[in-house]
């Protein structure tokens, strides 16, 4: 897939795959292409050339609301809620826009933080009470996908090792598959199983974040696009990131499989 603005690509034949139940991260320095690649996924803005699939069909045209619907959930990284309205109005919203599928309470149980917080408005809740409203919102759909935009920005780092294995319990409960951009590299890829890297609109680096960790210069020199990490690359072993039939279509094709609790994204 390649997506960018005006006839301009950003990104530049990017393949990735997402299984349900599997958290990916997407990594990469500021201006790499990342919230690019996850407005296009997400509907707001349309491919400039490539396929993308959800549980093998293709979504390329479809608009984000329509997408929303059909099981596509965004947490963008201003988190957009309704700061005038409490945490449980919140929630009712995100389930009054289609049929909500998961209740009030099983939200919670998800997110038992937002308890205390139930009757208190958005406005008034700390960062990291605010992040997690915003991604029990986007839950409410039981999405078969969801999309994290930069979940721990502005945020501590104590507070974003509470946040991030919220997203490990989603899909290991849900069956949902994550997709990920996140800034603090360690923390990500505690909770992902696997991980991209992106350097000025070109994936440099893929794999199972257990090999990754191993390697962290050379995940240091694909995140600023070093050509060194490409020369390493080309000589490395076959590439960890064999998880799905998806990895062996076609360049220029970005596969989400999620179907609860069997094959996904």
């Amino acid at each position: 897939m390649s997506a960018g603005y005006n006839g301009s690509a950003v990104v530049r034949d990017i393949t990735i795959s997402v299984g349900a139940g599997e958290i990916v991260a997407l990594l990469g320095a500021n201006g790499a292409g990342k919230t690019t690649t996850l407005s296009v996924i997400a509907g707001l803005i349309k491919p400039l050339s490539g396929t993308i699939t959800l549980a093998g069909t293709s979504i390329v045209g479809r608009s984000a609301h329509r997408l929303a619907r059909e099981g596509v959930s965004l947490v963008p990284e201003d988190r957009a809620l309704f700061h005038e309205l409490t945490t449980r109005e919140n929630l009712r919203i995100a389930g009054a826009r289609g049929a909500a599928k998961q209740s009030e309470e099983q939200i919670l149980d998800l997110l038992p933080e937002l308890r205390k917080c139930i009757n208190r408005k958005a406005g008034l809740l700390s960062g990291g009470e605010q992040q997690m409203l915003a991604v029990g919102r986007a839950l409410v759909s039981s999405p078969r996908l969801l999309i994290v935009d930069e979940m721990s920005l502005g945020l501590a780092p104590v507070v974003v090792e509470r946040l991030l294995p919220v997203l490990r319990d989603v899909a290991d409960t849900l069956g949902t598959a994550v997709l990920v951009v996140e800034q603090h590299v360690a923390l990500a890829m505690e909770v992902a199983s696997r991980a991209y890297v992106l350097a000025h609109g070109r994936l440099t680096l893929e794999g199972s974040t257990a090999d990754l960790k191993n390697n962290r210069a050379l995940i240091t020199a694909s995140y600023f696009g070093d050509p060194a990490a490409q020369v390493e690359l080309s000589g490395a072993a076959p590439s960890t990131t064999e998880t799905s039939p998806s990895n062996h279509k076609q360049k220029s094709t970005t596969d989400f499989d999620g179907a609860h609790q069997g094959p996904s994204e």
